[in-house]
């Protein structure tokens, strides 16, 4: 495949994970902080962000399979969870872990 195509690719599945609510403007601010003196900051955050976050969804598994739930130990990861969506600008993340997070408050184990 000619790299101008795979470019355009590229750009255009970026542009669908904004258009389809995946993404905010958070990760823009990220790609601008991107410049000649590191070039491959973005490249860096996205693999940080999913090293962490898959860390957190291997902890929040376990905890789930575990009885019975200790509400306080979910809420807490997915602070953390929460925390990483919002600074890397993963909108839909962050909005389901406010809502997992509304459920460990009221101790709903079926939410």
């Amino acid at each position: 495949m000619e790299s101008s195509q795979l470019l355009r690719q590229v750009a255009l599945k970026r542009q669908s994970l904004f258009d389809e609510g995946f993404l905010d403007e958070q990760f823009i601010q990220l790609e601008e902080l991107q410049d000649h003196s590191n070039p491959n900051f973005a490249e860096e955050v996205v693999t940080t962000y999913y090293q962490d976050t898959s860390r957190l969804i291997l902890n929040i598994e376990q905890e789930l399979e575990r009885r019975p739930l200790d509400f306080g130990k979910l809420d807490g990861y997915m602070y953390q969870f929460k925390g990483s969506s919002t600074s890397f600008g993963a909108k839909k993340i962050k909005a389901e872990c406010t809502l997992f997070r509304e459920y460990c408050k009221e101790g709903n184990g079926e939410g």
